[in-house]
């Protein structure tokens, strides 16, 4: 150790060429205001530099960490940039007034000590000097670098000491969320602002109706209102600001026990990463306080236990677990309720259109994506949503009365509850623009940099009245169109017909869904080569099965029944294919994919069904070709096509290309006679053509 102000022998020349580095650090701001002589002493230091011999110009100073705490080199960019001069050898000597301002964790402060040393930095503070290299000053700065992380872990151990004693007891002051306040005696109560708790309230309920955050801020964005905030300027609350709730937002108030009357502490448990802070949350046993019912709240601790479960089944519904989600938009009726019978796993949806809508398919899917494999089961889900839902029909018909009514009186009430809140922000409005007018009036009107600034002002807060009177006109309109007579007459209605109004196609999918869940507690499925067995288990443990019939594939789906297959294979023996066409149209029937029938789906139909065509069952009568029975009567066939054009060969048309065949004329057939008509020729009793689908021959 050496006197102040005298030159050691650890000083050499080697060092002398090297800079002087003086590191300046206090913990916080308050300190860099407060404590001004602390950091004096430690800009006195560059005298000593100057007395070991380095000039003036040498001494850098690095004073960038003042307001910044030494527990760790995270934010010190001055720490950073003292350590990396040091490590690369433009360093001779370094300055502080005491370990604690150089670093108040022993890593830090070790491995400092490992690059000095091999750099050949000497360390100075306000004790003496030290050069790291050698094992004695090594050892003694060491031991002062724990001194002084263990003074920091006292003084934080008496402080936190103190705080959890206090929050043990649910004493201790912290910030609240918006809704709360302290009173004059330190007391947590409500808000006094009405429009505050009327807001939250509104929060509250809409959850209760929905169960998911999400649906709380589509319905805030859809009925244009806003949630408060807390309007903070550093320490200080400056009041109440209305912006958009936000989804981040609305999970944040559902999670905080706050809003049901608790106090808590340590909940968030902080840690040192590699460059940052990282905040872990606690499992609820290891909090250091939980005390339900301590102060006013807006739900009960049993409402705020219920929403946490229903959180949790929805942040299940995209984990590994695929657990119950809450209902959505699709036609899905078992979304987030089908159970896969097989491997126990959840079975998520997929949908495809059929008809020009969306049809859905339970799939177990979730192992055979990790594993490569084939997916468990497929089950297409239209007839098993229709199976489920007569079951419900029948199993909830005796609450239907009291199912409707509580519906119709959720509607009326979601509808005055949007009424006052858009009421109480036309009040705010009114109540700045009042404000705002006073202050206006007590201006001197000679003083117009200010008087043109709150007129301003008086006129902004006057067109926010304007906007928030349109919003509350709009939706009060809206609203009374919505519940009008004809609107309550139809709810009533359908009070005394629940199986109407399940299935009117004017009730959501998602309500529907609702109300399945409020019976169902889930559904197993198991699909055979027979059929489906649908295993329901409802809310108290009842139970039962459901047997249902395979799901026909979409080829199935779109095949020609038997019944027509049969009638074409009759018509056929009068009809071509054009000819049975028209048949079926003008009986009404229609193809396996709903269109009318023309010769080309006939034709298809009889290949795929292998059923003869009228050409093959008129040859099997034994009918000729023209050519056949031109050879016959040694006649040309342009006068075979004469004849029976005239009526002298019965003919009949084989085909939609207008192509005949002959009967064999037999004993009394044609010849040629000159000089003779052909239509006295004809025979009286044989008719001039055979068939009604063409009348002469192509």
């Amino acid at each position: 150790m050496e006197i102040a102000g005298d030159r050691s022998s650890k000083v050499t020349a080697r060092h002398l060429r090297r800079q002087a580095y003086l590191y300046i650090r206090q913990s916080t701001l308050r300190q860099v205001m407060e404590n001004t002589e602390s950091t004096e002493r430690q800009y006195a230091l560059r005298q000593r530099a100057v007395a070991l011999g380095w000039p003036i110009e040498q001494v850098v100073v690095i004073d960038r960490d003042l307001g910044q705490s030494g527990a760790s080199t995270a934010d010190r960019e001055g720490f950073q940039q003292l350590v990396r001069d040091v490590g690369l050898g433009r360093v001779g000597l370094v300055m502080g007034l005491e370990v604690s301002r150089l670093a108040r964790n022993s890593t830090d402060w070790h491995r400092l000590l490992e690059i000095c040393a091999l750099t050949d930095t000497l360390i100075l503070d306000e004790d003496g000097l030290y050069d790291p290299a050698h094992f004695n000053d090594r050892l003694l700065l060491g031991l002062k670098g724990t001194f002084s992380e263990a003074e920091l872990h006292v003084l934080r151990a008496r402080l936190r000491g103190g705080i959890v004693n206090k929050a043990r007891r649910g004493e201790l002051e912290v910030p609240l969320p918006v809704g709360f306040v302290y009173d004059a005696a330190g007391r947590v109560t409500l808000d006094p602002d009405q429009r505050v708790q009327d807001t939250i309230r509104a929060f509250f309920d809409t959850f209760r109706r929905t169960g998911s955050a999400t649906a709380i801020v589509k319905t805030f964005r859809d009925r244009q209102l806003l949630f408060p905030r807390h309007a903070r300027h550093g320490i200080r609350d400056t009041g109440t600001r209305w912006v958009p709730l936000l989804h981040a937002r609305a999970l944040w108030i559902l999670h905080n026990p706050r809003f049901a009357g608790a106090f808590f502490f340590g909940r968030n448990r902080q840690r040192r990463g590699d460059t940052r802070i990282v905040i872990e949350r606690l499992p609820r046993d290891e909090w250091t306080a939980l005390i339900p019912n301590a102060h006013p709240g807006y739900i009960t601790w049993e409402e705020f236990e219920d929403n946490q479960r229903r959180l949790r089944e929805n942040a299940q519904a995209h984990g590994g677990d695929r657990r119950r989600s809450p209902a959505r938009e699709g036609p899905a009726l078992l979304q987030g309720l089908v159970v896969c019978g097989r491997c126990g796993d959840r079975m998520t949806v997929r949908y495809h259109r059929r008809h020009g809508g969306l049809w859905p398919t339970y799939v177990c899917q979730r192992r055979g994506i990790a594993q490569g494999a084939p997916i468990c089961q497929s089950i297409p889900g239209r007839g098993l949503d229709d199976a489920i839902g007569g079951v419900l029909v029948e199993t909830v018909t005796p609450l239907t009365l009291e199912m409707a009514l509580i519906v119709q009186q959720e509607i009326q009430a979601r509808l005055d509850e949007t009424d006052r809140l858009h009421r109480r922000a036309v009040e705010c409005a009114r109540y700045e623009a009042d404000l705002a007018r006073s202050r206006y009036l007590q201006v001197d009107p000679a003083n117009r940099l200010v008087a043109d600034e709150l007129e301003a002002q008086w006129n902004r807060a006057l067109q926010q009245v304007v906007d928030a009177q349109a919003t509350y006109d709009r939706h009060r309109q809206a609203d009374r169109v919505g519940v009008d007579a004809d609107a309550r007459a139809r709810i009533l209605a359908l009070a005394t017909d629940f199986p109407r109004l399940w299935h009117d196609p004017h009730t959501p999918d998602r309500e529907r869904k609702r109300m399945v869940r409020l019976l169902l507690e889930d559904v197993t499925l198991v699909k055979t080569t027979e059929g489906l067995t649908a295993h329901l288990r409802f809310r108290g443990g009842a139970t039962t099965t459901l047997t249902l019939a395979r799901a026909l594939n979409a080829w199935q789906l779109r095949e020609t029944s038997a019944e027509i297959v049969a009638l074409i294979d009759q018509l056929l023996d009068q009809h071509t294919d054009k000819g049975v066409a028209n048949m079926l149209n003008a009986r009404g029937y229609v193809s396996g994919t709903g269109q009318l029938f023309h010769g080309g789906i006939v034709q298809h139909i009889r290949h795929n069904c292998q059923l003869r065509s009228r050409y093959a069952r008129l040859r099997a009568r034994g009918l000729l070709t023209r050519d056949e029975i031109a050879d016959a009567l040694h006649v040309s066939p342009d006068t075979v096509k004469i004849w029976g054009r005239h009526g002298l060969l019965r003919r009949y048309i084989s085909n939609d290309h207008g192509d005949c065949l002959y009967e064999p004329p037999g004993p009394n057939a044609p010849t040629k006679m000159q000089g003779r008509r052909l239509s006295d020729r004809r025979p009286h009793n044989v008719p001039l053509d055979q068939t009604n689908e063409v009348q002469y021959e192509a």
